[in-house]
C-alpha cells in the first residue's frame, strides 16, 4: 500500500489526468447551479414586469374584449372563437410579475400585480354572469362542460405553460412562444364558465371551473418562480415553499377528479364491449355503432347511435338497461338513436304501380 501511494504521487502524468477529470466534473456541476444574473438584467426585468402588471387602459380593454370573445364562444360552442380569446387575454402578464415580486420582496410590483389579477378576475366574472343572465343558455355545449372537470393533467399543463412563459420573458429569442402558452393554459375561458354557470344556477359547474382557474394561477406562478431561480434572477426563499404548499393542496381535489376520470373511461370501454359483444340488440344486424356516456346526469345516460335494418322496442331497451346494471353494479339510462337502413338489390321485384283514380275536373255540361 505504501509502495502504491509513492508511485501514485511520483507519477505527474496520472495526477494531471485526474485533475483534468476533476475540473471537468466541477464545470458540469457549476453548469447546473444557478448563477446570479447581472444587476443590469435584473433591473431591466423588474422594469418590464412592473410595466406589464400595471392597471392601464390597454390591460382593461384587452380583459373586457377577451372576456366577451370567450363568453360568446362558449355560448356558441365555437373552439376557434375561444382560442382567439385565449390569445387576447392579458392575464399571463401580471402573473409573471407576481412570481418575481414574491421572490424578491418587491412590494410595489407585488401589489400592482395582485391588483391587476384581482381586477381582471372580478370584471370577467361580472361580465360573463351578466351576459348569461341576459342571453340565457338553453343547453351547455362541450366546450363549456370540458372546463368544469379539471384533474391532474390540467396542473401539468399549467406548470409546463408557466415554465415556457417565464423562460420566454427572460430569453427574448423565444418570445414567439407566448401565444402558444396562452392557448395551452387558457386563463380566461374558465372564468367565463364560472360566470355563465353561476348565472344559470349550475353551482357544480361553477366550482369545477373555478378550481381550474386556481390550478392555472398556481401552476403558472410556481413554474415562473422556478424559472427565475434557475436563471439566477432570484434566490430560493420561504415564498417558494408557501407557493409549493398551496399548489400541493390543489392536488387533492385534482387527484380525486383524475381518479374519477380514469374510472369513467374504463367503465365506458367496458360498456361498449358489453353492448357490442354480449347483446343481440346492439351486436347483431347493426352497423356504425357509436356510444357516448353522459356522467353529469343521474343516473348516467348511455347514448347509442347506430344504423340498423330492424326496429328496437322499448322492451329491448329495458333489457339492455337491466343487463348493464347487473354487469356494472350501477344504474344507467339507455337511449337509442337509430338510423334506419333499407337494402335494395337489382334482382328485387319492382314495386307494383299504384293505380290512382282519375278525377274528372271538366266542368259539368249545362
Amino acid at each position: 500500500m505504501v509502495l502504491y501511494r509513492r508511485r501514485w504521487y511520483r507519477n505527474p502524468q496520472a495526477t494531471g489526468v485526474i485533475m483534468e477529470w476533476w475540473l471537468a466534473l466541477v464545470k458540469v456541476v457549476q453548469w447546473f447551479i444557478p448563477q446570479p444574473a447581472a444587476n443590469k438584467k435584473t433591473r431591466r426585468l423588474h422594469r418590464e414586469l412592473l410595466l406589464e402588471a400595471s392597471w392601464r387602459l390597454n390591460f382593461i380593454v384587452l380583459t373586457i374584449c377577451s372576456c366577451l370573445i370567450a363568453t360568446f364562444g362558449l355560448i356558441s360552442n365555437s373552439t376557434a372563437v375561444i382560442i382567439g380569446a385565449m390569445i387576447v387575454a392579458p392575464l399571463m402578464l401580471p402573473l409573471r410579475g407576481l412570481a418575481f415580486a414574491a421572490l424578491e420582496g418587491e412590494l410595489v410590483l407585488f401589489w400592482r400585480s395582485l391588483y391587476s389579477i384581482t381586477g381582471a378576475t372580478v370584471i370577467s366574472l361580472a361580465l360573463s354572469w351578466f351576459i348569461g343572465v341576459i342571453v340565457g343558455i338553453p343547453d351547455f355545449g362541450s366546450e363549456l362542460i370540458a372546463r368544469t372537470q379539471p384533474n391532474l393533467v390540467d396542473m401539468g399543463i399549467a406548470l409546463s405553460a408557466g415554465a415556457v412563459s417565464g423562460f420566454a420573458k427572460i430569453r427574448k429569442e423565444v418570445s414567439d412562444a407566448v401565444a402558444g402558452t396562452a392557448i395551452a393554459v387558457a386563463l380566461m375561458p374558465p372564468l367565463c364558465v364560472v360566470g355563465l354557470s353561476f348565472s344559470q344556477g349550475f353551482m357544480d359547474y361553477s366550482r369545477g371551473a373555478f378550481l381550474l382557474y386556481l390550478t392555472n394561477l398556481m401552476g403558472i406562478t410556481l413554474a415562473c418562480m422556478l424559472i427565475y431561480i434557475l436563471a439566477g434572477y432570484a434566490e430560493i426563499n420561504q415564498t417558494l415553499g408557501w407557493t409549493s404548499i398551496l399548489t400541493l393542496m390543489l392536488l387533492v381535489p385534482l387527484g380525486a377528479r383524475f381518479v374519477d376520470l380514469v374510472t369513467q373511461l374504463r367503465l365506458r370501454r367496458d360498456i361498449i364491449s358489453q353492448l357490442t359483444t354480449r347483446t343481440i340488440t346492439v351486436g347483431q344486424n347493426v352497423s356504425n355503432v357509436r356510444v357516448r356516456v353522459d356522467w353529469n346526469t343521474i343516473p348516467a345516460t348511455v347514448s347509442v347511435h347506430l344504423d340498423a335494418t330492424k326496429a328496437i322496442t322499448p322492451g329491448q331497451v329495458l333489457l339492455v338497461e337491466e343487463f348493464l346494471r347487473r354487469e356494472n353494479n350501477r344504474e344507467f339510462q339507455v337511449i337509442f338513436y337509430i338510423n334506419p337502413l333499407q337494402e335494395v338489390r337489382g334482382d328485387d321485384p319492382e314495386p307494383l304501380d299504384l293505380q290512382l283514380p282519375s278525377f274528372n275536373t271538366a266542368p259539368p255540361a249545362e
